[in-house]
């Protein structure tokens, strides 16, 4: 993957190295919540306990480390989000405000909850932050068999996706907070992967950051991170109504549609028949 040509993101913080805090939550983000800790297979009580009050959190000092050179590749990814969905959002009416990327260990406090390495990346509605323990590109490769810095930007471009999504006002509709995980997260989940795709595909045209097995690079991390998936490893069965993300094809499926045509407008996984 080519990333000399893309711009590092200046929405950024770096809590690497800090304390952490609590902070308050909605029942939606709640869910959200609860649904990251269902997909990456750890106690969801670690996420429940922690939404309580405030506390103040410290930042970084500067110093190298060893993560600094993912550091580096995720402000370039979200630097070429925020220049790829600017002008796609322009063209519908909408402005854009570009999210935060929040890089921290272990744990950090949030307007969702507390933010806990274990429960992956997730993006925050409250606070439009994305939130990133950047030792999960490890347990990427490692633990999801999905290697490679594609597979990562996927990742990012994906919880980017629903910051697209707030931005459309998906995140806040109605519909989707009465019914919550149980009824359309995972139309939400698809439907920022189809995103993820969108954002390759105007990325590729834009600064040619596409090389040869980054695609299958990107399908692979796709496929890895399926419910199915992920449920036949870690329990030996497969339980469809637990969905809250898509199955490993479905997953696929979006993020190839957003991929081969670039158009948003493809993403409607709320009106498909079928996903």
């Amino acid at each position: 993957m080519r990333i000399d040509d893309l711009r590092s993101t200046q929405n950024v913080e770096d809590r690497r190295g800090g304390g952490f805090g609590f902070g308050g939550g909605s029942i939606v983000v709640g869910l959200i919540a609860l649904a990251a800790a269902y997909f990456f297979g750890i106690d969801p009580s670690q996420i429940l306990n922690g939404m309580g009050t405030g506390a103040p959190v410290s930042t970084n000092p500067g110093e190298p480390r060893s993560d600094d050179k993912a550091f580096d590749f995720a402000r370039r990814i979200v630097g070429s989000a925020e220049d790829v969905w600017t002008p796609i959002l322009k063209e519908k009416g909408v402005a854009f405000t570009p999210a935060t990327l929040t890089v921290y260990d272990t744990a950090t406090p949030t307007s969702c909850g507390t933010g806990v390495s274990a429960a992956g990346p997730f993006y925050c509605p409250e606070d439009a932050h994305v939130y990133l323990d950047l030792s999960f590109f490890n347990e990427l490769a490692d633990r999801f068999g999905a290697p490679g810095q594609f597979a990562q930007a996927y990742v990012i471009a994906h919880e980017y996706g629903h910051h697209i999504q707030d931005l459309m006002g998906r995140m806040h509709d109605q519909d989707v907070q009465s019914r919550g995980a149980e009824g359309n997260s995972v139309r939400l989940e698809l439907q920022a992967d189809c995103y993820a795709g969108v954002w390759a595909n105007r990325a590729n045209k834009q600064f040619h950051i596409l090389q040869e097995g980054d695609v299958a690079g990107g399908l692979r991390a796709a496929s890895a991170v399926g419910d199915d998936t992920i449920q036949q490893s870690q329990q030996g069965t497969v339980v469809p109504d637990s969905f809250t993300h898509g199955t490993s094809a479905q997953r696929m499926r979006w993020f190839k549609r957003g991929l081969d045509g670039g158009d948003m407008d493809a993403c409607d996984t709320f009106g498909a028949s079928s996903l």
